[in-house]
């Protein structure tokens, strides 16, 4: 995309339009680079600053701003952290606006959860709830390279349990690759999300059943026997005991 430095004309009219370079405002207060992150981060939420755009050049925004070139480069190193803009080099480089990835947002939400006091009957309670909502999609979207995957880590869940190998990981995996079969990726996205926090909620169950993989596992099987035929109700009454068995064990 071109750059866009100074005014242009407002489609359909003669009036110009406002630049990028006139959304900004000078900032005074906290740590500043930290104030002009929140106020790109805005821009892009009102929708002012979109994907491709591309911000005005550094010695513009130390203008506009009413900052050092050093602050300003150290906001704009903060927003490619996170993942919003894309800085590029040579005649046509500068600070672009990039739309977040899943993987980003996904490992946002699962920082958050992780780094969150909460606690594995919280979770539990959520996967409860959350879980049982997305089977009416898993039943009507499953396809067959969905069903053959999940047939695959029963498989090895099975193998694992012969073997004594079995991890809690296995259990996960299902979990989420059911989440993938809606193939809605806000579903996916944030049943990934919950990985780290899922498997503390499992984990503490065991204390409680050491003996759990086994069971769950011949539910597991059952479960997607179910999808297969495309029977939504059985699929809910194998998957709501198998949750609220977790959550009974977390929640003592």
């Amino acid at each position: 995309m071109a750059p866009v430095t100074g005014a242009v004309k407002a489609p359909g009219g003669d009036s110009p339009a406002p630049s990028t370079a006139d959304l900004f405002s000078r900032v005074s207060a906290g740590r500043i680079s930290e104030v002009i992150v929140e106020q790109i981060r805005l821009l892009m939420r009102q929708g002012q600053l979109k994907p491709g755009d591309r911000l005005p050049a550094e010695r513009e925004l130390c203008e506009r701003f009413g900052v050092s070139r050093v602050t300003v480069r150290e906001a704009l190193r903060m927003l490619e952290s996170s993942g919003l803009v894309e800085i590029r080099v040579g005649a046509r480089g500068g600070a672009f606006v990039t739309a977040p990835t899943s993987e980003r947002v996904r490992e946002g939400i699962a920082d958050l959860l992780s780094l969150s006091v909460v606690s594995a009957a919280n979770v539990a309670e959520a996967r409860l709830i959350f879980e049982i909502g997305i089977i009416p999609l898993v039943c009507e979207r499953a396809t067959e390279e969905d069903l053959a995957e999940l047939d695959d880590i029963i498989a090895q869940s099975h193998a694992a349990l012969r073997t004594g190998e079995y991890t809690l990981e296995l259990s996960a995996a299902f979990h989420i690759r059911v989440a993938h079969a809606t193939h809605n990726e806000a579903v996916a996205m944030l049943v990934e999300s919950l990985r780290g926090p899922m498997l503390m909620s499992m984990e503490k169950a065991r204390r409680a059943a050491p003996e759990m993989g086994r069971l769950g596992t011949k539910e597991h099987r059952k479960f997607v026997d179910a999808v297969r035929k495309r029977d939504c109700e059985a699929a809910v009454q194998i998957m709501r005991p198998h949750l609220e068995r977790t959550a009974h064990r977390v929640g003592r």
